[in-house]
């Protein structure tokens, strides 16, 4: 039997939809699209791993963070799915076929909230608090990454802000426990 998804996002799907079609039209432009998949592609996983495995380098006191980020990061995950999977929501492209198009490849069928967005507002926000400087490098990256996340046909505007939301509290969190 398949999970039946809040009726609350019916309503915001209607209310979403035609403003997720317009950007995700944007994705016809192909300078475009390949600049939202290379950034959707580096929040998969690579540009954070790559933060973590580099705070050494970065900062004193630099195994501490591997420790802390990766804890944390583990933490989000497994909170993050444990709701993917409860709320099912599902991707605009799956639920507007004739009018979203998806551009990148998708691991589920289920939208809310952006795992993506969560990662990139979390580890902006620990740059933000740790080593600020690297912000000009990850704050354009974390917006796109977002941007991505609609462009790209996969999420609703609304899974970008959970996602977002989610993200600063679990960086809060982060802060708030381990310094």
């Amino acid at each position: 039997m398949r999970p039946r998804p809040l009726v609350v996002f019916d309503r915001l799907d209607l209310l979403e939809w035609q403003f997720c079609q317009r950007v995700a039209r944007l994705s016809l432009f192909r300078p475009w699209r390949v600049m939202l998949q290379t950034a959707s592609t580096l929040g998969d996983w690579p540009a954070w791993v790559l933060l973590i495995i580099a705070q050494p380098w970065l900062q004193p006191n630099g195994s501490w963070y591997i420790m802390q980020y990766s804890l944390i990061a583990c933490l989000a995950i497994g909170v993050y799915r444990f709701i993917k999977t409860r709320l099912c929501r599902e991707r605009p492209f799956i639920t507007y076929r004739n009018g979203i198009q998806c551009n990148a490849p998708v691991r589920d069928r289920y939208s809310f909230p952006s795992g993506h967005t969560m990662h990139a507002v979390m580890f902006s926000i620990l740059v933000a608090a740790h080593t600020p400087w690297l912000l000009p490098v990850v704050l354009p990256l974390a917006l796109l990454i977002a941007i991505s996340r609609v462009g790209l046909g996969l999420h609703y505007v609304s899974d970008v802000i959970a996602g977002a939301i989610m993200g600063a509290g679990f960086a809060l969190l982060s802060l708030y426990l381990m310094g």
